[in-house]
């Protein structure tokens, strides 16, 4: 299945920003330079974002839901949970380039309000029984420990990162 057009349009515009933040400081970079870099006018660069972090978080909202479509189990025991987390982490790693690039540009908080909501939004809906701040306990988990992982360049393994993360999780 072919992807919407104005699919394309929001992709056009976040690989633009991207490419813009890795030659420019994220404060210099206008709507208008988004828009160019992009092939697009300021007038469509509104009709699918506000402003320009909600390119960053559409980022996030079309890479879980890429992630999500590929899924192909739900984690029922240790081995399914180290699977999944492996996932994640490779994901991480592999867009590594955008989270430096958020680093440098002292808006990973936005990284962390996006794992705080799905965390929080996941719990709600498929284990509403949990306690309220366990989501908030992973999200926190996984930013930390995928934040010192990027300041590490990434040199860990994913699978030695993936054990350390379900090792906490169950044994807490």
């Amino acid at each position: 299945m072919q992807p919407a057009p104005e699919e394309y349009t929001r992709h056009y515009i976040v690989q633009a920003l991207f490419r813009l933040m890795d030659e420019y400081e994220y404060d210099k970079i206008s709507v208008k330079d988004i828009a160019a870099k992009a092939g697009v006018g300021r007038a469509t660069f509104y009709r699918h974002f506000k402003r320009k972090e909600d390119v960053i978080l559409y980022y996030f909202e079309h890479s879980a839901r890429e992630y999500v479509s590929a899924r192909r189990i739900y984690p029922r025991c240790r081995e399914d949970y180290v699977d999944e987390v492996t996932r994640i982490l490779g994901v991480f790693r592999d867009n590594k380039k955008q989270f430096a690039l958020l680093e440098r540009a002292r808006l990973t908080y936005i990284y962390l309000d996006f794992l705080n909501d799905n965390f929080a939004r996941s719990f709600e809906e498929e284990r509403p029984e949990k306690n309220t701040y366990l989501p908030y306990i992973y999200a926190g988990m996984l930013y930390n420990l995928s934040m010192k992982w990027l300041e590490n360049d990434c040199a860990e393994s994913i699978p030695e990162l993936a054990a350390v993360i379900v090792d906490a999780i169950y044994k807490a």
